[in-house]
Order: structure tokens, then sequence, then C-alpha cells
């Protein structure tokens, strides 16, 4: 509870089942307020975790501070330039967050946003995978990704989602502007939702009999299409 007071970013907090008592209802209502994705699990996940003298509740704190994605994109517009965000719907895997992450820097993506909960989160491995971009890029938690996407369309950012069960062929759109790239879990994709909000909805034409693109891969191929574009509109 004091680390929360003092303002520490956690990605997580997990609560001993069965903890009661005034401090497990004051740390129940600090969580809340706060927006913590908190679970609650049985004592033996707790003693996996550490065989120090935990009292029932472990914290994780997030290596790096999530930033708001509204300030992003004003900082951005104030620059005169236009906004990119990449939105990643549920991605799950740490290595691809980290790839992800590495090849965003080098796109110039302004900032990713990530949900609160079903979500990876900024982990030692993450880092590392991302070869420390993940310390450079901005990262932003949301409670809830249907919100910031229309907030987005607030800004004015398009919202493009990468699935094969689009209807237009990414090379063929104009990624011009403000935009926000969103790629989908692993396993899933898109959830049906961010299907429903999507300006649009394109594919990555793909000729050879596997049909389908690892999502760290994809994102490359994606965002590189879009570097491409504003090449050539420079030109």
């Amino acid at each position: 509870m004091e680390a929360i007071h003092a303002g520490k970013t956690f990605d997580k907090i997990f609560l001993k089942q069965g903890t009661g008592g005034e401090l497990a209802s004051e740390l129940l209502a600090l969580v809340k307020e706060k927006d913590i994705s908190l679970k609650i699990v049985p004592p033996a996940k707790l003693d996996s975790i550490t065989r120090k003298n935990h009292q029932g509740a472990i914290g994780f704190i997030a290596p790096v501070e999530y930033q708001q994605f509204e300030e992003i994109i004003t900082r951005v517009f104030e620059k005169g330039e236009d906004p990119l965000l990449l939105v990643l719907d549920e991605i799950t895997d740490v290595r691809n967050f980290g790839a992800i992450a590495r090849t965003a820097l080098c796109m110039g993506v302004h900032a990713i946003i990530i949900p609160g909960s079903g979500s990876v989160t900024i982990t030692p491995d993450a880092v590392k995978t991302s070869a420390g971009a993940l310390l450079s890029l901005p990262v932003c938690k949301v409670k809830s990704l249907p919100v910031a996407l229309e907030k987005m369309k607030e800004f004015g950012l398009q919202i493009i989602g990468c699935t094969e069960k689009g209807s237009d062929r990414m090379d063929e759109l104009s990624l011009s502007g403000p935009l926000a790239i969103v790629m989908g879990s692993e396993e899933k994709g898109l959830s049906t939702i961010v299907l429903r909000i999507a300006d649009k909805l394109a594919f990555i034409p793909i000729t050879g009999p596997v049909k389908s693109l690892n999502v760290s891969v994809a994102t490359g191929m994606v965002l590189y299409e879009v570097n491409r574009q504003l090449s050539a509109i420079k030109k």
C-alpha cells in the first residue's frame, strides 16, 4: 500500500484467498481506486513466487511508467506531426511483445497501447527481447480498449484493424495521416468489438501455402507499408 501511495506503477497484485481484516479491505479499496489489476489466488501460488513472508499479498511493479495516450497524441500534433499509434489487442506472448516494440521504435511509432487485463505487460524479459526499446518507446495501459479506440477517433485518428477477415489489402489502403494500427492476439486475432469499431479492416496478402503470420512479423510488415507510403508522399 505504501508503494501505491508513493506512485509506483503496478502491473498486477496477487492477494491470497480468504485474506480478510482491515488491511485487506484498505488494500482492495486502494486497488479499485487506482485501477490496478488484482487477482485472488490460492496460497500455493504466492508460495511458489517467494519463500519470504509475503503476508498474503504480492505486487509486481512495472519496469517503466505507463503513459497516457491522450497526452502523447496532443504532443505529436503540437509538433506538427501525424500520430502513429500501435494498439495490441490482447497480445500475450512476452517475446512477441518485445519484438513488436523493437520494430515499432525503428518504424517511428509514437506509442504502444495495451489493455489493462488479458494482455502481456512490461516485464524484464519483454525489455530484454525488445533490445531496450521498451525503455524508450512510450507504452500506455488502458482500462478499456474499445473506449480508448473511440477516444482516438475523437482525436481524428483512423483506426485500421489488421485481420485475415479484412476486405482491403493493406498495401492498397491509404495509411497516411493520424493513424492507429490494431494487431490481434496470437490465437484469436482481433476481438469482435474491435472489428466493429475499426474504420477499416485490412489483410496482408499471402501467396504461400501457410495462411497465417506470426503477429510480430505481421506488425513489421504493416509498419513498413506505413513508412513506405509516407516516404512516397514526401518525394
